[in-house]
């Protein structure tokens, strides 16, 4: 008789080394460091020459740039869907050409009007290209292993900022806002069009089967305690993250220095995300994942913290925007792997749109509400310290994210009441896995290993 661990094994095979086409990797890790280079990036160095350049104020600007991020938070939920699916090649290249046409519409803009609406429209393109389906990808092509893929990209996409911040700075200098953004716009289709197009095409594999009442798996995890105690720990450290990122050149601006310098600051944090990716898989093995994301987001706010406290000197600044990239990019991770961890990767694209959409309109609310709250507290500083104390309040709040039964979707089904009370005895005491040739042999996995494990 088959055992049940041979069927998953062999499932792993079939669905994972099969199926990866092998310009995956690199191909996301292009499109990564561009997409966000280019899309996200660039605004926070341009935004005070197009302020500068056209009279809008910078609150309306960034009111229209935070509307982008609104719109990618709602569109990720049905983006999730699609992948679940299809598959991500058709939407990440679908999505590459909206950025490109997103970013002309903003380049060409003759009022605000058009510039919101270049950037509402640049919103779907963040929602199709940017981590989520590029982790849903992952997730599905790489299970069981899924947590070296992601580690890989997103290694590649911590150097979004070290990148395009001080290459859109040095276009600046050279030329208009408008011509700047009409060249990076050139590079994102060059290097997104194609690599999407062309290295998505392997099939697309099937999800894991769920362990019971598939129709209604998502559906109970979403309405579940932890999920949304998740789900508010990572929106209030989304805010707070997003709203650092943004605010770290005019910060580091009236503090007289340059734009130069501030936008190597901010790209040299980028450098920073990558060196912290580089540590969570280590970091992973030594946690839960409910103290990891508590550890991370209160490591956060200490570094945020410290920014509005210290003025100076410059590099003692760039340190600490380092340090502080170095928590964003373990940051990342945890948020790829945080669905996988508690509930399996079935319905991963569902289940990460859902966690993904509070998220992500908090980032998007963030840049706004940076700008617009720091003249009422007395500048950025203050601002700063309000978002560390923010990021504590999501450390307390993510230790309410442990799931009840994190073991229940690794069970297989049986019929008999005396094989499941014996499944239920084996999961609570063998913490790793077990091989049988009995019809009720079970695959356990302690939380802590929950990233390495197929479901």
């Amino acid at each position: 008789m088959t055992d049940v661990n041979t069927r998953d094994s062999g499932a792993a095979t079939e669905t994972g080394d099969r199926s990866r086409p092998r310009a995956v990797l690199p191909a996301l890790c292009a499109t990564q460091v561009t997409s966000w280079g280019i899309v996200y990036y660039a605004f926070p160095v341009l935004n005070p020459e197009i302020t500068a350049a056209t009279g809008w104020s910078a609150g309306a600007t960034t009111a229209a740039f935070s509307a982008a991020l609104l719109v990618s938070a709602i569109a990720g939920i049905r983006v999730g869907r699609i992948l679940d699916h299809r598959g991500p090649r058709m939407v990440m290249t679908a999505g590459s050409v909206l950025g490109v046409l997103s970013l002309l519409i903003v380049a060409a803009a003759p009022n605000l009007a058009v510039f919101t609406a270049g950037w509402l429209l640049a919103g779907f393109a963040m929602a199709a290209t940017f981590y989520q389906p590029a982790f849903a990808a992952l997730t599905r092509w790489w299970a069981p292993q899924q947590v070296r893929a992601l580690t890989i990209v997103t290694l590649a996409g911590g150097l979004a900022s070290t990148v395009f911040a001080p290459l859109t700075a040095a276009l600046a200098d050279h030329l208009t806002w408008r011509a700047t953004y009409a060249v990076l716009a050139g590079i994102l289709a060059l290097i997104t069009i194609p690599a999407h197009a062309l290295a998505l095409n392997a099939p697309w594999p099937k999800a894991p089967p769920p362990p019971d009442r598939p129709s209604d798996h998502a559906d109970a995890v979403a309405r579940s305690r932890p999920f949304w105690m998740l789900a508010a720990a990572l929106t209030l450290a989304s805010f707070a993250t997003y709203a650092v990122v943004v605010a770290l050149i005019p910060l580091l601006l009236d503090r007289g220095y340059t734009t130069t310098q501030a936008a190597w600051a901010l790209g040299l944090g980028g450098a920073g995300q990558t060196l912290g990716r580089t540590l969570y898989a280590t970091l992973a093995r030594r946690t839960g994942a409910t103290l990891r994301t508590a550890l991370l987001i209160a490591l956060g706010g200490i570094t945020t913290a410290a920014i509005a406290l210290v003025p100076g000197p410059y590099a003692l600044l760039v340190a600490l925007s380092i340090a502080a990239g170095t928590v964003r990019g373990n940051l990342t991770l945890l948020q790829a792997t945080a669905i996988t961890d508690r509930w399996g990767a079935i319905h991963y694209g569902r289940l990460s749109g859902l966690l993904g959409a509070p998220t992500t309109s908090a980032a998007a609310l963030a840049p706004f509400a940076g700008a617009a709250l720091a003249a009422p507290l007395g500048g950025y500083p203050a601002l700063f310290l309000l978002l560390a104390a923010l990021s504590l309040a999501a450390a307390i709040t993510a230790f309410g994210s442990t799931p009840l039964q994190t073991s229940a979707r690794h069970t297989p089904t049986t019929k008999t009441p005396r094989a499941h009370w014996l499944r239920s005895r084996t999961a609570d005491a063998v913490p790793t896995t077990s091989k049988s040739n009995s019809p009720t042999s079970t695959t356990s996995t302690s939380p802590s290993d929950e990233h390495r494990a197929r479901p």
